[in-house]
């Protein structure tokens, strides 16, 4: 498919000792994430996003450019180890942003190709931070197994067992379902969103990066 393709929109999917301390952290997150975010609107950056959105076709066909240079830079979430951490932790790169969950199939199949994205892509200028969102003091127990049984040793575990992460995104009308996916400049300001999953191990989703680092 070329840049110049119309693009289509794929179907909305929905699905239906380590963290010990996930449930208080749990809380601390339901707080942070509770309303709008903190961090403000953006400048405006449509250079990038239209750059982003010229070379975004074929398995990304349904990645849209954003409109609403949302500030996402206060995301707050837990690491393996239940730490608290937010998306300013990573500033400085450019940030594909995933919200999954075990239960979720497309998120899933989707795993795997973000893992292969991150080997491929990972370092200095660019992450893939994918956010489980299972919910409860197992859920990241869940998502780290499931990482470990599909062998994904590329992705860092990130969980929001509040759940709030999502309502935020639900609330700002970012996506209305699992999985969901932000491309984020290196101050967490939004450049595109993509709602459903995609095949980002192909040459369409190498595209994509590819010029999201290039702007």
């Amino acid at each position: 498919m070329t840049q110049m393709q119309t693009k289509s929109r794929r179907p909305l999917f929905i699905g239906a000792g380590l963290f010990a301390a996930a449930t208080g952290i749990a809380v601390a997150i339901w707080v942070s994430n509770a309303g709008p975010g903190t961090a403000g609107e953006c400048p405006a950056r449509t250079e990038a996003s239209t750059a982003v959105d010229a070379a975004a076709g074929g398995e990304l066909a349904a990645l849209l450019p954003s409109t609403s240079w949302r500030n996402f830079a206060d995301l707050t979430f837990i690491d393996a180890t239940g730490a608290e951490r937010t998306l300013a932790d990573f500033a400085g790169k450019k940030l594909l942003v995933n919200f999954w969950a075990t239960w979720c199939a497309p998120c899933r199949e989707e795993m795997p190709d973000l893992d292969a994205l991150q080997l491929r892509y990972g370092g200095k200028q660019f992450e893939v931070v994918a956010i489980s969102l299972d919910m409860g003091s197992d859920g990241p127990v869940a998502a780290q197994a499931f990482l470990d049984e599909i062998g994904a040793v590329n992705l860092a575990l990130y969980a929001d067992p509040s759940y709030k992460v999502f309502e935020r995104l639900r609330n700002e009308a970012v996506t209305v379902g699992l999985p969901a996916t932000l491309l984020l400049d290196e101050e967490g300001c939004e450049i595109s969103v993509l709602q459903g999953p995609a095949h980002w191990d192909t040459e369409d989703g190498y595209r994509v990066i590819e010029a999201l680092l290039a702007v």
